[in-house]
């Protein structure tokens, strides 16, 4: 198992709150190798900074977990491979030996992410000198170091700046210097690219493919960007309601998708070539996880729906050896459903045009 890096398994997580106790996260499994990349998608309220934050040991104080796993496996300092449970550890024990040193996040705002009270330099070094037996002076040039490889010109200078003196572009980029510091063995990127322009995130998106090839370090990238998935992932799992419904390889789940729930995420992709002039959105809401959900959670917004879904929970049906989608549709005895046609007539003109560029 010294290639799973990441085993979560069973993951079951409630909040409480004033309203009653929220059914966040409904029994989760997946595995991450080591230099793999995974993406988890899915709408917003889906689940997925959730798990990845219990994957970190940083869920808020009115989480309480139900069930679950979260074994890690990293090399100690003897060089010899050995497995933690996170949900098992307390936060300080976390802070010292996982927390920033062998997983780093990566998040969604930089300007959350980053102390505008202290200087770049200050920010990049105080990790390094925590988490490392390094002198200042070695830290420091470590960090011109890594603003140089994340692609920050006149490193000297910036290290003297604070965050409100960059552009968006270069704080996301100090902010996964950051991360670096300490060479974690897995980078999680929570919508890494949402606040940045367009071309600003695709210089992102390449830099995080350059910096994890170089490195050979794991990367869980959690977005509701299906384009971002196709330029990174190895792998794709795709969340809804707390619960993975979808999950295979990413040629699998973007080409040849088999949830209704996944075919409505790619049928709401922007597409210039498309005829309809509208841009196609799911029907409804995602349910109220105050709420039990009773067999399908997506049955409600499913044109597809079948009257099982009302009653039973669909179980995950495998259709490869890495694909596997949980929906009544794919048992022997349900009615062939197909995905709509316009659809399949965009993943098929996608693929071409991807091998075309060599994608």
């Amino acid at each position: 198992m010294a290639d799973v890096i990441l085993n979560v398994k069973n993951l079951d997580i409630s909040f409480k709150t004033s309203a009653g106790m929220v059914h966040a996260i409904r029994g989760i499994d997946f595995d991450l190798e080591r230099g793999e990349t995974v993406a988890i998608v899915g709408e917003s309220g889906s689940g997925k900074s959730v798990t990845m934050k219990a994957a970190m040991g940083i869920l808020a104080k009115n989480a309480v977990v139900n069930s679950g796993t979260i074994d890690f496996t990293y090399k100690n300092q003897e060089g010899v491979y050995g497995s933690v449970n996170i949900l098992d550890k307390d936060k300080k024990w976390l802070r010292n030996h996982i927390n920033g040193k062998r997983i780093s996040m990566v998040f969604q705002d930089p300007m959350t992410s980053l102390d505008p009270t202290m200087n770049i330099g200050k920010q990049l070094v105080e990790g390094m000198l925590l988490h490392t037996n390094m002198t200042k002076e070695e830290a420091r040039a470590k960090a011109i170091r890594l603003l140089k490889e994340v692609g920050i010109e006149d490193a000297e200078k910036r290290m003297r700046q604070y965050p409100h003196q960059l552009s968006g572009g270069m704080r996301q980029r100090v902010v996964i210097a950051i991360a670096l510091s300490c060479d974690p063995d897995l980078l999680i990127c929570d919508e890494p690219t949402t606040a940045l322009d367009v071309t600003i995130q695709a210089k992102i998106i390449e830099l995080i493919k350059r910096v994890q090839k170089e490195r050979g370090i794991s990367v869980i990238y959690i977005t509701h960007d299906l384009g971002v998935v196709a330029k990174v992932a190895d792998y794709v799992n795709v969340m809804y309601a707390g619960k993975i419904v979808e999950k295979g390889l990413v040629d699998e789940v973007f080409y040849d998708p088999r949830h209704p729930y996944t075919w409505g995420l790619l049928s709401a992709m922007p597409d210039l070539d498309t005829d309809d002039d509208r841009l196609y959105t799911i029907p409804g809401s995602p349910p109220n996880l105050l709420q039990e959900v009773k067999g399908d959670a997506f049955a409600p917004r499913n044109q597809f729906a079948l009257e099982i879904d009302d009653k039973e929970e669909p179980p995950m049906f495998q259709l490869t050896k890495n694909h596997f989608a949980a929906t009544w549709l794919l048992d022997e005895r349900a009615p062939k459903v197909e995905m709509p046609k316009e659809l399949r007539e965009r993943l098929d003109r996608m693929k071409r045009e991807a091998e075309k560029y060599g994608n």
